[in-house]
């Protein structure tokens, strides 16, 4: 299987309750070679989500934290300029993914 490295582009307003699910998700993944770039978008919930993301240190898993608040196109925008990776896949901040679905995806897009 090709080893690309995906970029995981999620987007954070208000997140702090469902965010570290979505991270958990992430983690438990079988196709490994990822980064997750984080986005919080000026969210007013005191840096809640923020100290969430925070939790889970990792050097795949890293958080930006936006100024101005730009919606989540603009948060997506933020992360695809700071994205190494060969692949690019959105999961929002309150969603969540089945254990094979990274590997799915590259299957697919490898043709095998």
């Amino acid at each position: 299987m090709e080893k690309g490295l995906v970029s995981i582009i999620t987007p954070m307003y208000k997140g702090a309750e469902f965010v570290g699910d979505t991270i958990e998700s992430v983690l438990k993944q079988t196709y490994t070679n990822w980064e997750m770039i984080i986005v919080d978008d000026c969210s007013p919930d005191d840096g809640a989500g923020i100290n969430v993301v925070k939790r889970y240190a990792d050097p795949r898993i890293r958080l930006i934290e936006s100024k101005i608040n730009k919606g989540s196109s603009g948060a997506r925008n933020i992360a695809l300029k700071e994205a190494q990776g060969q692949y690019i896949a959105f999961l929002d901040s309150d969603d969540m993914w089945p254990e094979e679905y990274l590997e799915s995806q590259i299957l697919i897009l490898s043709n095998k």
